[in-house]
């Protein structure tokens, strides 16, 4: 099996999805990255940058992404695969649960292709649009959170939080990338 070929018919079916695009606009953010990544990284739904090119985290919470996955030795294009639940900008902002619910459904084809062995979850949409439970990240970050199928989910906070509060969740995101350093060492 050829894993891009088979993602790229994921990303043809979310372009197509008539479901995906109700209350969202701009282009398909189906995700990027190695196929055969080891850990994926999971955001929460595309911004306006994203939404405008179809790449995710290429805004500033991407690049605070990006510089930490290199901090802790990865390349962000050729080490990992980066995605979110919900695929396209929602219009409202945060995706609703029926949005994140829907989202799912293509992201665990991405997740059976990938057959990653680490996925971070960035913050609570990406923990709902995988695990299917809520969370609370203030208290739950920086452990795997749960382990089945042979796959270790990790919750941090969203890049965005740190954006957002840099003096308190900016040093507990570096944190928890040192944590996830740990874990690939394993």
């Amino acid at each position: 099996m050829n894993k891009q070929s088979e993602l790229n018919k994921i990303a043809k079916e979310i372009e197509n999805c008539k479901i995906c695009k109700i209350g969202k606009n701009g282009e398909a953010v189906p995700g990027e990255g190695n196929p055969d990544a080891d850990i994926v990284f999971i955001g929460e739904a595309p911004g306006r940058q994203e939404a405008a090119t179809g790449r995710p985290f290429i805004g500033r919470s991407g690049q605070l992404l990006r510089s930490l996955i290199r901090e802790i030795g990865l390349n962000d294009e050729k080490d990992v695969y980066i995605t979110s639940p919900v695929k396209y900008l929602p219009d409202r902002g945060t995706p609703t649960s029926e949005d994140i619910a829907h989202g799912r459904i293509h992201l665990m084809k991405q997740f059976a292709i990938i057959q990653p062995k680490i996925v971070v979850l960035l913050g609570r949409v990406a923990a709902e649009g995988v695990l299917q439970k809520k969370v609370t990240v203030s208290k739950e970050h920086g452990a795997v959170i749960e382990e089945k199928d042979g796959i270790k989910y990790f919750l941090t906070f969203h890049p965005a939080a740190a954006l957002r509060f840099p003096n308190k969740y900016k040093p507990l995101l570096q944190e928890d990338f040192q944590k996830i350093r740990k874990l690939l060492l394993k």
